[in-house]
């Protein structure tokens, strides 16, 4: 169930941007809120949840911030478990 759980976390915005990117409206969604591919596809690397977050709200205004923030604690969550969580693996003799 943990596997079940991290994949999703990584793959799970991912699939869903990628989706939303291929349907009309989406994409028409995605190309307002950023006027080209690189920042998207940057997002899309790095911060998954944030950017999904960014384009589902856009245009950001007022509390929508605390939405943004909270994607952007998913992605900082998502990062950090797994820096927490490598010495318990058995053989690693990282620092």
């Amino acid at each position: 169930m943990c596997c079940f759980f991290a994949t999703m976390m990584f793959f799970g915005p991912r699939l869903a941007f990628l989706i939303y990117w291929l349907i009309p409206f989406g994409y028409a969604q995605i190309n307002a809120a950023f006027n080209g591919w690189f920042w998207p596809l940057l997002g899309l690397i790095f911060l998954p949840w944030t950017i999904l977050m960014y384009v589902i709200i856009f245009p950001v205004v007022g509390f929508d911030w605390l939405w943004l923030g909270r994607a952007f604690m998913a992605d900082i969550a998502s990062y950090g478990g797994g820096a927490y969580n490598r010495r318990r693996v058995p053989g690693y003799t990282g620092p």
